[in-house]
């Protein structure tokens, strides 16, 4: 239907609603969630059929909004489902289908906290064209270029300037009289990524698991494949499904895909997906070499609100006491890898989060079946120097030895600072374990020969310490993983 403006071309509207049960509010989140996007796609289907419209198309997100009227007095051990003071706070919504489980725990958690209901409707932010086209289903480019019409002329699209991260970086200010933020991100932002992901990994946003391993080698991934594959052969882990890029899902109980179609070739990021009721289960993505990967793919995957992730990979050694597969835990970084320098200062600490650190211990003990002080012939504790340039060695590399060394650093790589620092910006609990695989201070490179044997003996080990300590993690109550350590003054509501 046309609005009193007969320019603009709206869907029939959707009265604002309040609720005090958090799963009718999710189910009103969805309706007009739907009915929003659906009428877009009728339009742009009326548009390519009939030719302009004769006038502006515009739907937006819904809208889930809280006010209080007091400083409550909240659980303060738990560090989220709670607002700073009295005010009124809005997030915008995409996809309550994809966060269903998520929305509902955040939303309960408010009603308890504040003995306030929740107000949702439609909200004033647009959702663009492109991203009201389900999974998979994409706007055609020639299809657009054959149109008389510029679609920007008919249809809103995606607009970076208003898919900041703003919030996240604790730069927001509101407009007088604008409400506060509810959430760490806006609906649009949220789908930017929710759409880079398939681009990125070769898997729908759907199939991310909470638990997440970064890695920068190859091998790691085919052991991880391995092992996937014969767990759903035997059927008795507890996972559901595994799924590989291409969207190619092996189910419990099987030993052959039943969905699916392998891509052609591998993307930039291959995304690996042990699946569990509740996404509780693991990803493991294959990020390659670099800061620029290790903060890109950090930033897509942190709208998806996962509760922990991991570095698992290789490092060169910088103490003569090392030796090739050892392996480091990071409790510190210096950040040379410049990529985050605009959204997080490096004068910003990175602290080690205790209950990550100590379930990541735990598990090289038990795996390796060291403990105590034997535990420090294979593993030390330490800083990790991140750096933006691979072959350092290649320059005068006296002057960044002597900062390693004034920094007490114990490990070189390049993503593991990136990785920690976007966990600490997107407030998702973080840890890093590194095995050394050489020792270019003390002339031991990482040649040909030397490299297949280290990693015939040691991949498979540090995989199984990732995975176990990951499934530690899983283990422990959300509220007690996210620890208000992630936490600043003034905090969204939404973990």
């Amino acid at each position: 239907m046309k609005s009193p403006n007969d320019s603009l071309i709206t869907p029939k509207r959707i009265a604002r609603k309040r609720f005090d049960d958090a799963e009718a509010a999710v189910a009103r989140l969805e309706q007009i969630y739907e009915r929003h996007t659906a009428f877009l796609r009728e339009q742009f289907a009326r548009m390519l059929a009939n030719g302009s419209p004769g006038g502006r198309v515009r739907a937006t997100y819904p809208e889930v909004r809280i006010e209080t009227t007091t400083f409550a007095q909240i659980d303060s051990r738990l560090s989220y489902g709670h607002v700073a003071g009295p005010g009124v706070y809005a997030t915008t919504i995409t996809r309550p289908d994809l966060f269903r489980e998520y929305l509902v725990e955040q939303l309960r958690l408010l009603l308890r906290n504040h003995n306030v209901k929740l107000e949702v409707g439609p909200s004033a932010e647009a959702i663009p064209l492109h991203f009201a086209f389900p999974d998979g289903v994409h706007v055609e480019g020639k299809i657009v270029d054959m149109m008389e019409t510029p679609l920007r002329d008919v249809f809103d699209v995606p607009d970076l300037a208003v898919m900041d991260d703003a919030i996240v970086n604790g730069t927001f200010e509101a407009a007088p009289g604008a409400s506060l933020p509810l959430a760490p991100f806006t609906a649009s932002r949220v789908d930017y990524s929710l759409h880079r992901l398939p681009h990125y990994t070769a898997t729908l946003p759907g199939f991310f698991q909470n638990f997440v391993i970064f890695t920068n080698y190859q091998f790691y991934v085919d052991e991880f494949v391995e092992r996937s594959r014969l767990m759903m052969a035997a059927g008795d882990d507890g996972y559901e499904s595994f799924v590989e890029p291409g969207n190619v899902v092996t189910y419990s109980g099987s030993d052959a895909p039943e969905a699916g179609h392998a891509p052609d070739r591998l993307p930039q990021m291959p995304a690996y997906h042990l699946t569990r009721p509740g996404h509780m289960g693991l990803t493991m993505v294959n990020i390659g070499v670099g800061p620029s990967n290790a903060k890109t793919i950090t930033d897509h995957i942190a709208v998806l609100r996962p509760h922990a992730w991991m570095m698992l990979g290789h490092c060169a050694g910088l103490r003569n006491t090392q030796a090739l597969g050892d392996y480091v835990l990071a409790h510190g970084y210096v950040r040379e890898d410049h990529v985050l320098d605009a959204d997080l200062p490096k004068w910003v600490p990175i602290p080690p989060l205790a209950e990550v650190q100590v379930a990541i211990e735990e598990t090289v003990a038990e795996v390796t079946g060291l403990s105590g002080y034997e535990l420090k012939r294979i593993m030390r504790t330490g800083t990790v120097a991140t750096i933006d340039n691979r072959n350092w060695e290649l320059r005068d590399h006296r002057e960044p030895v002597q900062r390693f060394s004034q920094s007490r650093a114990i490990a070189l790589d390049m993503e593991s600072a990136t990785v920690a620092a976007n966990g600490f910006r997107f407030r998702v609990p973080y840890g890093t374990l590194l095995c050394v695989s050489d020792k270019p201070l003390h002339g031991e490179l990482k040649l040909p020969g030397m490299a297949s044997d280290f990693y015939r003996r040691q991949v498979n080990q540090h995989l199984e310490i990732g995975i176990r300590a990951m499934e530690k993690l899983r283990a422990m109550e959300p509220d007690r993983l996210h620890s208000r350590k992630l936490r600043s003054f003034a905090e969204t509501a939404f973990q």
